[in-house]
């Protein structure tokens, strides 16, 4: 009798999920793309919990969009506006499609840096930004220094700033860039923070 030989496993795509709103359970493609490293699940879920599940009207900015999990998830709760910005050509073409193929109206995708995204929308009162740069080498705290501080100058008085780092970000450092804590957790290697400016003095 002739031996079956097992068949080799074909692994799927790796892929994460919208959680919630008009598009809930919507596969998200997960390139193999150097430090491409979507939002756990977990995270974005607690991260949804703390903005409340109704983000109709808000306009937001997803500066290091990556996957788009961050930026789409605002859309899908009824966001206004949200703008993906990203540097990567191959997920620059992903994000596109996904924005066509959801017919997602309010979602702008846009090739570029996003400090200078940011940068350029000084003043613009944005009610949230998310933040979730590549995480790097050591020493990378130049990246977010630089990402608080135009996103807190695109950011109206009232509005909110999303970061994902490899560390926790203390109270002086983050009062020195004018924002205080308002919300923060870990998950495994990833320090969370739900940011608000700091009153006027």
């Amino acid at each position: 009798m002739k031996k079956s030989v097992p068949r080799p496993t074909v692994n799927a795509p790796h892929e994460v999920r919208i959680i919630g709103g008009l598009w809930k359970r919507t596969p998200l493609p997960v390139a193999d793309r150097p430090g491409l490293r979507p939002t756990p699940v977990r995270v974005r879920e607690t991260l949804f919990n703390w903005l409340g599940q109704d983000l109709t009207g808000f306009r937001c900015l997803d500066a290091f969009a990556g996957t788009g999990a961050l930026g789409l998830e605002a859309a899908s709760r009824g966001a206004a506006e949200v703008v993906l910005v990203e540097q990567d050509a191959h997920l620059i073409k992903t994000l596109s499609a996904l924005k066509s193929r959801l017919k997602a109206d309010a979602v702008r995708v846009e090739r570029g840096d996003g400090v200078t995204a940011m940068q350029q929308r000084r003043g613009q009162g944005l009610d949230l930004v998310f933040l979730d740069p590549p995480f790097g080498e050591e020493g990378n705290d130049a990246l977010f220094t630089a990402a608080l501080q135009a996103a807190r100058q695109c950011l109206r008085d009232d509005g909110l700033i999303y970061l994902e780092a490899p560390r926790v970000w203390s109270d002086d450092e983050l009062a020195q860039l004018g924002l205080q804590l308002h919300r923060q957790g870990k998950a495994g290697v990833v320090a969370y923070h739900l940011l608000r400016p700091l009153p006027p003095q």
